[in-house]
């Protein structure tokens, strides 16, 4: 192979080492303002586009972490034996490097806003424990991957100056909580087919019981939603009574994902599923458009 060649591998399995795929997650820091009828405020876009990138930054060097952790499991795992760390095409030596110029790139970015650094730190600690104990542990991994989301949420919060309403806290932590019980189902489904446990939490789970969780988490996703539409201070903040109608890509966006997880047997990386999937994709662009019209038509 040329140096050419070699040049290319490398900086495809760097890209892959940082997953920028799962970056989608991140975009939980603008949904403070979007819901606040602010995301065509220009400075607050900005500043949320700033941590955005930053917490890019830190949940890159988290990946970097948790591969290096994982790298005896993933050896076993169908796909995950390809990643750059697991397939030894970059050493744990340069993932380290890597990890920390992101974390220090990061943290710097973080100081530019009150409470953000924080933030920052409080999503590093947590994941730090997550990789090396608190994964093992069947419903607390779930649980902590859920707050993260909720982290990304007072991220923006803090950054665009809005406050947080109960009702979105608590819809995007259950919404966390039901694509990481789909994303346990593919576990268990591997090791129905490979015989073989990809990660040590999996004997606190089993495919009826996490049938059953995620199917009760994406009604109580539905009721919940329903109800933050039709609530009166929600009505007189948008000026709408109409809001109750975008329930609709709602329902169906969450029938679809269940339709991956159990029909399909393919909820393994929620982030990949809404790049590579087209419904949701329409789903997601229409529930967008429809709350666009009623809060800013």
């Amino acid at each position: 192979m040329d140096i050419k060649k070699k040049h290319v591998v490398l900086l495809k399995d760097l890209v892959r080492l940082l997953r920028p795929h799962q970056y989608t997650k991140n975009l939980f820091i603008f949904l403070p303002a979007f819901f606040n009828g602010q995301i065509l405020h220009v400075v607050i876009v900005i500043n949320c586009f700033v941590s955005f990138v930053a917490f890019c930054m830190v949940a890159s060097a988290v990946y970097i972490l948790n591969d290096i952790r994982d790298v005896n499991e993933d050896r076993i795992h169908p796909t995950k034996k390809h990643r750059p760390i697991a397939s030894n095409r970059i050493s744990k030596r340069t993932g380290y490097i890597i990890m920390l110029v992101l974390l220090v790139i990061g943290l710097v970015i973080s100081f530019r806003y009150k409470g953000f650094a924080a933030l920052f730190t409080l999503y590093l600690i947590l994941n730090i424990l997550y990789s090396y104990k608190l994964k093992h542990i069947a419903l607390v991994d779930v649980t902590i991957i859920s707050i993260g989301f909720v982290i990304r949420l007072f991220v923006g919060s803090v950054v665009a100056d809005i406050p947080l309403t109960n009702w979105i806290v608590v819809m995007t932590f259950l919404l966390a909580l039901f694509l990481g019980f789909a994303k346990r189902r593919d576990d268990i489904i591997i090791f129905q087919n490979i015989g073989q446990r990809v990660r040590k939490n999996m004997v606190g789970y089993t495919l009826e019981f996490i049938n059953v969780s995620t199917a009760m988490i994406a009604s109580v996703i539905i009721v919940a939603y329903i109800m933050y539409t039709l609530q009166p201070e929600t009505i007189l903040r948008f000026k709408s009574d109409k809001l109750y109608l975008t329930a609709l890509f709602v329902v169906i966006g969450i029938l679809r994902y269940m339709q991956i997880t159990y029909v399909e047997n393919k909820s393994g990386s929620p982030s990949e599923t809404l790049l590579r999937d087209r419904f949701l994709q329409i789903v997601l662009l229409c529930w967008i458009s429809s709350f666009v019209f009623i809060l800013y038509g």
